[in-house]
């Protein structure tokens, strides 16, 4: 599977201090390293991702050190590039306020270029939400209660 990050999980993703690092790092592990998912940036998610850490107190970070980690993080070849030719025209009709402007075109550009946009949200239609590790591991449990304990094979 190939995934579009959304702001949110790239910033996540990036700086270890974020509320959601080990939530999004550990899926990163999960999949990535296994080699089951690739994932992408494009402009607009690393454009936020600067915006973000410079604009957040808690990030303290300028414009440059925030560039400067984004580079360190896309030099682990985790992340491929999805240029982005998208205009207004292609905006999706769900998108009615402006805080779902910037989720809808990413996800019609996901859509367009055949990835998923992977998002912490839960209010992106057909997004998928990055898993937590709870909500693995209660996955797993009820999966193996199904089975009466048994692993499938």
């Amino acid at each position: 599977m190939r995934y579009l990050l959304d702001v949110n999980a790239l910033v996540a993703l990036g700086f270890l201090q974020h509320e959601f690092h080990e939530r999004v790092a550990g899926w990163v592990r999960r999949s990535v390293v296994k080699g089951t998912v690739e994932l992408a940036t494009c402009s607009i998610t690393e454009l936020g991702f600067v915006r973000i850490l410079v604009q957040a107190p808690q990030c303290g970070l300028t414009v440059s050190q925030a560039r400067d980690l984004l580079l360190r993080l896309k030099a682990t070849r985790i992340l491929k590039f999805i240029p982005d030719d998208h205009d207004i025209s292609r905006l999706p009709a769900w998108v009615k306020t402006a805080k779902q402007t910037t989720d809808g075109h990413l996800a019609q550009l996901a859509k367009a270029k055949g990835v998923i946009l992977a998002t912490l949200d839960r209010r992106i239609p057909r997004a998928f939400q990055i898993p937590s590790g709870q909500m693995i591991l209660e996955s797993a449990g009820s999966a193996r209660a199904r089975t009466g304990g048994r692993r499938g094979r």
